[in-house]
């Protein structure tokens, strides 16, 4: 729940491009020290004064790479702007940047508010991927105007866990309706993602394949 300095730069040491965050992205008071970090991106919908930013772009192999990050509303619990017109204006916005690639990362509870999305984007963007609820999904697809889509691109953390917490702590508060603190669950653990493939001529994507190990 949150990001640390150490965290962050552990996972930029291993040749990440971006990191991109969502509801949790306050959940540790040291993210103050690194938020105006160019690879750190926050929802971009957040109000307006909200420090740090809501998308990068990045130079790869002679393409501009633009990464944007947005959260959903549906069932978020967190007072943002409209998803869907930020998400318009930035895209407009990067065009004019020239940006070849364009990459949405829509951390979002809602299943549909992630398919309405795609759609609303379709051709607009080259890729939009969820993030949030933990469980990949297998909707991987080329959308009818070109964009690569998938609901959810999963979760990377212990196998055996409800959404990556304690078993026995997820069912105390499930059956009891007790509050009970979550915890990480131990044993072993998993590693969900998608790899896009993009054709570097047109920029359109050419096949998605699921993470799952």
């Amino acid at each position: 729940m949150g990001i640390t300095k150490k965290q962050f730069e552990e996972i930029i040491s291993l040749g990440v491009d971006a990191v991109t965050m969502g509801n949790h992205t306050w959940g540790k008071k040291d993210i103050f020290t690194f938020i105006d970090n160019p690879k750190l991106i926050r929802p971009a919908n957040y109000p307006v004064g909200v420090p740090g930013n809501g998308y990068g772009i990045y130079n790869c192999n002679g393409k501009k790479i633009a990464v944007v990050n947005l959260i959903g509303r549906t069932s978020m619990n967190v007072l943002t702007e409209n998803p869907f017109v930020i998400a318009k204006k930035i895209v407009k916005s990067l065009k004019e940047k020239e940006a070849d690639i364009i990459i949405i990362d829509f951390h979002a509870e809602a299943t549909a508010e992630k398919i309405a999305l795609g759609y609303y984007l379709d051709g607009e963007v080259t890729m939009i991927f969820g993030t949030h609820t933990h469980v990949q999904t297998a909707d991987e697809k080329i959308l009818e105007k070109g964009t690569g889509y998938i609901t959810d691109i999963g979760m990377t953390g212990p196998k055996e866990s409800v959404i990556g917490m304690s078993v026995d702590a997820s069912l105390k508060r499930f059956v009891t309706t007790l509050p009970e603190k979550y915890t990480v669950a131990k044993g072993e653990s998993m590693l969900n993602g998608c790899i896009f493939e993009i054709n570097e001529e047109n920029c359109r994507i050419t096949n998605i394949k699921r993470i799952n190990m």
